[in-house]
């Protein structure tokens, strides 16, 4: 792979996850997916290039980090969801809303029912947790690889926007840091594309 194919495909990969995220545009997650696949493909061949292993394998493990977190994320949500429906004398499925109506209703709220809810919310509260923990682990590894790309390339804007990432993920408890997360993508296009596949020629010397 050449040095001109990596920087496409990472810009071109990057745009994908910068539009993937819009709510219309995401084409249930595929956009996304074909974004970091096309990302990661650059990312190898650019570590390739300039012979620096850490470019990729930073990357990668930020990827399987994130993948680790929204897996335990869900099997946490999953778990706290049966737990409370089980307690409730409930099971899920599609003819059985007339037994929750009745069962919600027989329920006795003031010595048991608010109980439950409260178990319930410190399970969704402990997989929120999980997942900020992980996604700030994933913003690191993605920094230091980041970090690595800019030495070699001399692009500030992989440096830049590495450290936005960081600040983004710290910020998730908020809304600005989702958007801090966002900008970011379209920052990293920008620093794919910056990439310059030539060296620049020192100037003929002056004839006397």
């Amino acid at each position: 792979m050449t040095l001109e194919s990596s920087k496409n495909l990472g810009g071109i990969g990057a745009i994908l996850l910068f539009i993937g995220v819009l709510p219309y545009a995401s084409l249930y997650g595929i956009l996304s997916l074909v974004g970091l696949i096309l990302i990661m493909v650059a990312m190898h061949g650019l570590a390739s290039h300039y012979m620096e292993s850490g470019i990729f394998n930073n990357a990668l493990y930020g990827v399987i980090t994130a993948i680790v977190g929204i897996m335990l994320f869900a099997v946490v949500v999953v778990y706290a969801l049966f737990d409370f429906l089980t307690e409730l004398g409930l099971t899920i499925g599609m003819g059985n809303f007339a037994d929750w109506a009745t069962g919600l209703t027989q329920m006795d709220w003031a010595n048991m029912g608010f109980s439950l809810i409260g178990n319930f919310v410190v399970y969704i509260l402990l997989a929120l947790v999980v997942l900020f923990v992980f996604v700030v682990i994933t913003a690191v590894f993605l920094r230091k690889s980041l970090r690595l790309l800019s030495a070699k390339t001399g692009v500030g804007m992989f440096g830049t926007t590495g450290t936005i990432i960081l600040i983004g993920a710290v910020l998730t408890i908020i809304v600005i840091g989702l958007l801090l997360l966002w900008i970011a993508l379209l920052l990293l296009a920008v620093a794919f594309f910056q990439i310059r596949t030539q060296q620049t020629q020192p100037p003929p010397p002056t004839q006397v």
